[in-house]
C-alpha cells in the first residue's frame, strides 16, 4: 500500500494524523488498528484493503500521532492518546455506517478501548495476536530493578528486541495502568474472532484467552494458527482472516 491517495486529519489537540478511507459506498466500514511502532503500508493492512475493495466494503486505516507519516513524537504518545486519535477519526470519517473492528497487537487494545463509544454501531470484531495491557504484562513485570530505576528516573529507556530498539517513556507506561480492558465485561452479542500464532514470541495466547472470556457473546471464537508467527502475514494466515472477515460482514444478525 502506498500513500498517494491518503490525506491527513487533525484533531481536536491539533495533532495531524496520516489516514486512508477507501468508501466503496457499502453500509460496512472495515476499521484497521495497527500495532505499537507499525504503520499502515504493512502486509496485513495492504491485504486486507485489497480484499475489502474486492468485496465492496469500506476500508479505514490511520497511523497514530507518532507512527508512520502521522505528525507528533513516538516518545510523547501514549495509549490515550491514540485512542483519542482512533476515536476522533472514526467519527469524522465514518459517520453512520456499521463498524467491523480488526486490530493488530497493540491494535487490539486501542479498538477495546473504543467499545464503549461505538457499541451500538459495531458489528464484529478481529483480533490478531491481540496484546491488550502489555506495556505492565509483557514489559514492566518483566523489567529488573536497573531498568525501573532508569525509566522513572530519566523518564526513557531504549528496549532492544532483535532488530528494533522500543523507546518506552515512564509517562507511556504510567497512562497504560490507566487504560485497563481486561477487567471489564464485553456485553456485546456480536462475533469475537481472536487469531493467534503458535510460534508468537512477543504476545503469549493468553491474552487472546482472556480477550474470549471477558467477552460474553455466544460468537465468539479463538483460531489457533499453526506455526503462525506473531505478524501471522503468511499468504494463508492472511487468507483465514480474510475470510472470518466477510462472514462477519455477511452476518445480518450481528448488530
Amino acid at each position: 500500500m502506498n500513500y498517494k491517495r491518503s490525506k491527513y486529519f487533525t484533531t481536536s489537540n491539533k495533532r495531524r494524523i496520516k489516514y486512508l478511507y477507501f468508501n466503496q459506498k457499502s453500509q460496512v466500514t472495515v476499521v484497521f488498528f495497527h500495532g505499537f511502532m507499525s504503520n499502515m503500508i504493512g502486509t496485513k493492512p495492504t491485504k486486507l484493503k485489497k480484499f475489502c475493495k474486492k468485496v465492496k466494503l469500506n476500508f479505514l486505516i490511520f497511523e497514530y500521532s507518532g507512527h508512520g507519516k502521522s505528525c507528533g513524537k513516538f516518545i510523547e504518545g501514549n495509549i490515550s492518546k491514540w485512542t483519542s486519535d482512533a476515536k476522533q477519526l472514526i467519527k469524522a470519517k465514518t459517520k453512520s455506517k456499521k463498524l467491523i473492528f480488526i486490530g493488530s497487537s497493540m491494535g487490539s487494545w486501542i479498538a477495546l478501548n473504543l467499545f464503549p463509544i461505538f457499541k451500538r454501531r459495531l458489528k464484529g470484531f478481529v483480533g490478531i495476536s491481540s496484546a491488550p495491557e502489555f506495556l505492565e504484562k509483557l514489559m514492566w513485570r518483566k523489567f529488573n530493578k536497573k531498568i525501573k530505576k532508569i525509566v522513572m528516573t530519566r523518564g526513557i529507556y531504549h528496549l532492544k528486541h532483535d532488530k528494533f530498539v522500543y523507546p518506552l517513556s515512564k509517562q507511556l507506561i504510567l497512562d497504560g495502568r490507566k487504560n485497563k480492558v481486561l477487567n471489564k465485561k464485553i456485553n456485546l452479542n456480536i462475533p469475537f474472532i481472536l487469531f493467534y500464532g503458535t510460534k508468537d514470541k512477543v504476545v503469549p495466547p493468553s491474552f487472546s484467552r482472556n480477550i474470549i472470556k471477558i467477552c460474553k457473546s455466544n460468537k465468539k471464537k479463538l483460531i489457533k494458527i499453526k506455526n503462525g508467527d506473531h505478524s501471522l502475514s503468511k499468504k494463508s494466515d492472511l487468507k483465514k482472516i480474510c475470510n472470518e472477515l466477510y462472514a462477519i460482514s455477511k452476518n445480518e444478525n450481528s448488530i
